[in-house]
């Protein structure tokens, strides 16, 4: 019983030995705010309002396609139009782009025209022919040629042919021409404005580079991920050194750019309009020159601090290597997460709509047409909806992180590397979904609660963006950037949760508070790992950025006489970074996994008989050099002991 007392309050990690269920309330919760989701879903389907979305409706406030009720007020509603099934514009092209509509009166017709209607005789005849009455229905067909309300409630003349959209059922305009007003707004004010007209110049001139940069930008992300695959010690030095001979030769390419273009500007051999586009060049040379010097500086500046402190980066780089030779699924898991986030976006934003035309029916005196506003208690349904898109994104997103720590877990606590499963990662995901999916919902609800304020500030400072005062202001941003550090420092912290989970399962609370005394207990290590290992992998994201802007530079260099280097090379760039960045993020985690792996390793083992370490002959020999060194020293009386994993 002493032995007991004394070690009350302290738990034996046991890694995968015993599995049980976590967080099952909040899975509840979960389940009963997702079948909220559904019914949110199934409120506008129940009310009509999906329907109006896809079959559309006219100005009066009759449905295409069905039996309508009558609706007080509205003496055009209440029709039967089961045999019209399509909506027609009056004025097609008048656009509404702030609220995202057409201005114009729409009807229900039985059919499109498909032929161009060039007078009111044919609006007659068309409408006799089929029925469809192209004109509003408060005005006959007989009266078409001589009413006195045709100029106002008939289409514009010419009618343009039109087709319907096969889902929504919407008569569109064949011909695009018909916006052309749009077009000459647009035209006219890029025309005004000479900086812009130049720059979208530049990209549509550019458009094929660009496409060029992009692919070069995927295959050197690849070659990347391949590389990082089989890194080394040599190979993360070679990787520096790269970074830096590249930085000092991008830094002196675009000096020696910036003093070509200035000497050809200044030397009077250019037409007016290429001397404008030159100008603008020196000029984005310049600012590229400046800013590419501060960075090479400041990159020297800090691979000079941080030279000794990439020993235990290189190991668990090294070995994370070896997790993707034995475990290449996980490269994978970003597509599967892309796609399960972008088919949740896609309903979402489907439901949303159908909440735009759900709810009561009223007229628009200013505008005579109906409207479809919800009411009372429905119109909160649209934050439910908006809470929900945070959530359950977030919980995709920590259903990956959990799925790549239970496999890394799985392979760093199995002895025998030919006893790991066949599909670690289906193991590991059949494992969250029987046993921790109560612990993702509570985790993903953390960051949903700490995002949720962050979102409603940046839209209030949005709003009154302008209208505050300098301390308001100042205020709001300190707030937002609050919550932002917060954010981070909670994602980070369930990220270790969800490890801590995968190896011992235990409840998100535990697991939270495990890692949390591991990562206190290693600070250090875990600066080292945060700044070297995070700045090593920045260096391959910087590697593959630079030599796509290097081989863009080199590229639109040709065409100096006319293009705007600007917008094309950030285009390039910007993409070149987010496909490194999907490529390296599972890299990123990996290694987090590992590491805290490695401290748990490492304080409840000592390499002794019974006490075996779990961790690969990389990471053994650090252990060893850091007890040569004095750096680590087993702790004395600690009798907890890592027992085998059950195979």
């Amino acid at each position: 019983m002493g032995c007991c007392g004394s070690t009350e309050g302290k738990r034996d990690w046991k890694p995968l030995e015993e599995r049980s269920c976590t967080d099952i309330p909040w899975l509840i919760v979960f389940i009963l705010f997702c079948i909220g989701m559904a019914c949110i879903c199934g409120y506008p389907i129940a009310t009509g309002g999906a329907s109006r979305l896809i079959s559309g409706y006219d100005s009066y406030g009759n449905t295409c396609g069905k039996n309508n009720t009558k609706i007080d007020g509205v003496p055009l509603s209440g029709r039967d139009m089961t045999e019209n099934k399509f909506v027609f514009f009056l004025d097609p092209c008048n656009l509404d782009f702030i609220n995202r509509k057409i201005k114009s009166i729409a009807l229900c017709v039985f059919k499109c025209p498909s032929a161009e209607l060039t007078t009111y005789n044919d609006l007659k005849q068309f409408a006799l022919n089929n029925g469809s009455h192209l004109c509003s229905y408060d005005i006959p067909t007989t009266k078409y040629t001589h009413s006195s309300e045709r100029h106002t409630k008939c289409p514009k003349l010419p009618v343009k042919p039109s087709k319907a959209v096969p889902l929504f059922r919407r008569c569109i305009p064949v011909d695009i021409s018909c916006y052309t007003e749009f077009a000459q707004a647009f035209i006219s004010f890029v025309s005004d404005n000479d900086v812009l007209r130049r720059v979208l110049a530049g990209v549509m001139a550019s458009k094929e580079i660009i496409m060029g940069l992009c692919l070069l930008a995927l295959v050197l992300s690849l070659i990347m991920m391949v590389v990082i695959r089989y890194i080394s010690r040599v190979l993360v030095w070679i990787l520096t050194v790269l970074v830096v001979i590249g930085s000092i030769g991008g830094t002196g390419v675009l000096w020696w750019l910036y003093v070509d273009h200035r000497n050809a500007l200044n030397s009077n051999t250019v037409s007016v309009f290429g001397k404008e586009v030159a100008s603008d060049n020196v000029k984005a040379l310049l600012v590229c020159s400046i800013g590419a010097t501060i960075f090479t500086v400041i990159l020297l500046l800090v691979m000079f601090f941080m030279r000794k402190r990439v020993a235990l980066t290189i190991s668990l780089f090294h070995v994370a290597g070896k997790v993707f030779i034995h475990l290449p699924l996980l490269a994978l898991q970003p597509f599967w997460t892309f796609l399960c986030l972008m088919l949740f976006w896609v309903y979402w934003i489907a439901v949303l709509l159908f909440l735009g035309t759900t709810g009561t029916p009223i007229k628009n005196n200013s505008t005579n047409v109906v409207e479809y506003q919800m009411q009372g208690p429905p119109q909160y349904l649209v934050w439910y909806h908006a809470v929900g898109l945070i959530w359950i994104s977030e919980f995709i997103l920590a259903f990956q992180q959990m799925t790549i720590a239970g496999a890394v877990v799985t392979y760093y606590f199995t002895r025998n590397k030919s006893q790991l499963p066949a599909t670690p990662i289906l193991s590991s995901m059949a494992r969250t979904i029987r046993y921790h999916l109560g612990t993702l919902a509570k985790g993903s609800f953390i960051i949903t609660l700490v995002k949720i304020p962050r979102l409603i500030l940046t839209y209030i400072h949005s709003q009154l963006k302008g209208k505050e005062n300098a301390c308001a202001r100042c205020m709001l941003k300190a707030c937002v950037c609050c919550l932002w550090c917060l954010e981070k420092c909670l994602a980070y912290l369930n990220q270790n949760a969800y490890t801590a989970t995968a190896i011992n399962s235990t409840s998100f609370c535990t697991s939270a508070r495990d890692a949390f005394i591991i990562l206190v207990e290693n600070a250090l290590r875990v600066a080292a790992i945060n700044t070297v290992g995070d700045f090593v992998l920045f260096l391959g994201k910087i590697l593959v950025v630079s030599c796509t802007a290097f081989a863009g530079i080199l590229a639109l260099n040709y065409q100096r006489d006319y293009t705007v280097w600007v917008l094309p090379l950030l285009i390039a760039c910007l993409f070149a970074f987010l496909v490194a960045h999907c490529f390296l993020s599972v890299f990123e985690n990996v290694v987090d996994v590992l590491f805290l792996c490695f401290a748990i390793d490492t304080k409840h083992n000592d390499g002794s008989p019974g006490r075996e370490y779990y961790m690969d002959k990389a990471l053994m020999e650090f252990v060893e050099n850091s007890k040569k060194m004095g750096f680590h020293k087993p702790k004395d009386g600690d009798s907890r002991e890592m027992k085998p994993m059950v195979s």
